[in-house]
């Protein structure tokens, strides 16, 4: 660069000028996402939170459908076909609104339509796909147990043949979407080994009673999935995989938009921490003058923009078919983290107004405990990576 070259000006929302790295079709997606976003979800989200509850989840979702954020990432029968890059923007941007909007699309898209999409069969993807694209049908994903979460291959679920009918029982836990789903994605153990069913959710025996009392994600529809005898034809099971490399590959690429989504509940606190601190008077000037205030909005930048970074980098690796479920895990374990830290750092920021839902760091600091440990514990993705660096498997 030659010494009379103009650099640009610093900017304090893309400090690594990131952007720069977005093609103008990411930036559309991003930019849709966000404003969809601020119209519909940041006005209510507080009432909602404080409520427990998510009124209008079926008109949320046709809208999301409208927008191609449903199994965004899939292509054919009515999915979107976008980038892993602009499925994790579209994480990033719901995020940043409430974890619980981003765990609708994330469960929608990427286990309950990527389960069918990846190993349904021909008529189950022509069935339903089409229709959870467009937010017509809601989708669940049945694996996690009462009794058994980190270790689903000891799942109790089963499901037996009967002639040319399967029959399910068991039970399954922490279930997003659940009770206004139509079709539920449930894994059970068979004589084959681990099998997935694409179950409706009118079938007789199956029931979903929402999950109450929840101080996280409470802007957002939590289930027991509970299975008494429901009868099943053949049609049902998902003929293209057995054993737990179905649920595991799922869960991966639902870790992926984790890893976007983290960051957008951070950039948010982060945002509201910067604003709090520019206009805040203490001691006759803005607390943002003081030095321990800037190390602590310094340190929060750094980590925020470094996650960003790095889902991009692994978005472009699954853009190339060339990210691995250690990867993953890298990424799901660092940016949760680091998102739960700048909540935390946020808060102390504002203060007493930290706890308000006033603002939104609280709310998001409580719905990063959740996504801390749903789609694998701290201690699993230590584990899986620990194992990779390794080659010693410490699961057991």
């Amino acid at each position: 660069m030659s010494a009379s070259a103009k650099l640009p000006p610093f900017d304090a929302a893309d400090p690594l000028g990131i952007d720069d790295l977005l093609e103008p079709e990411d930036l559309a997606v991003r930019d849709t996402v966000r404003s969809w976003a601020a119209d519909r979800v940041l006005p209510h989200i507080a009432d909602w939170y404080e409520k427990g509850e998510l009124p209008g989840i079926r008109d949320l979702a046709r809208e999301l459908g409208s927008l191609g954020a449903l199994g965004m990432s899939l292509t054919g029968y009515g999915c979107a076909g976008a980038s892993a890059v602009q499925y994790g923007l579209a994480c990033l941007e719901l995020e940043a609104a409430d974890s619980g909007i981003r765990s609708l699309v994330s469960v929608q898209g990427s286990l309950a339509m990527y389960a069918i999409h990846r190993f349904g069969s021909e008529e189950q993807k022509r069935e339903w796909l089409p229709r959870m694209a467009a937010g017509e049908v809601i989708g669940c994903f049945g694996l996690t147990e009462p009794d058994h979460g980190s270790d689903p291959a000891a799942m109790r679920t089963h499901a037996k043949r009967d002639g040319d009918d399967w029959v399910l029982n068991g039970r399954k836990m922490w279930i997003t979407n659940g009770s206004v789903a139509g079709v539920a994605v449930v894994w059970a153990q068979t004589e084959e080994g681990i099998r997935g069913f694409a179950v409706p959710t009118d079938a007789p025996g199956f029931s979903a009673p929402e999950i109450k009392h929840k101080w996280s994600l409470r802007a957002s529809v939590t289930s027991e999935l509970v299975l008494d005898d429901v009868r099943l034809p053949g049609t049902a099971v998902l003929p293209g995989v057995t054993g737990l490399r179905g649920p595991l590959s799922c869960l991966s690429h639902a870790r992926y938009g984790i890893v976007w989504g983290a960051m957008g509940a951070a950039r948010s606190s982060f945002e509201a921490a910067l604003d709090y601190a520019r206009s805040r008077e203490q001691f006759g000037r803005p607390i943002g003058g003081f030095q321990l205030t800037q190390a602590k909005l310094a340190d929060m930048a750094v980590e925020l923009h470094k996650g960003i970074l790095l889902a991009h980098h692994l978005g472009r690796r699954m853009d190339a078919g060339r990210l691995r479920p250690e990867q993953v895990s890298f990424g799901k374990l660092n940016n949760v983290r680091e998102a739960i830290e700048i909540c935390r750092t946020a808060r102390t920021i504002l203060g007493a107004n930290g706890i308000s839902l006033e603002y939104p760091v609280m709310r998001h600091a409580t719905n990063l405990e959740s996504v801390l440990t749903y789609e694998g514990t701290v201690e699993m993705h230590q584990l899986v990576l620990g194992k990779a660096l390794t080659g010693l498997d410490a699961f057991r």
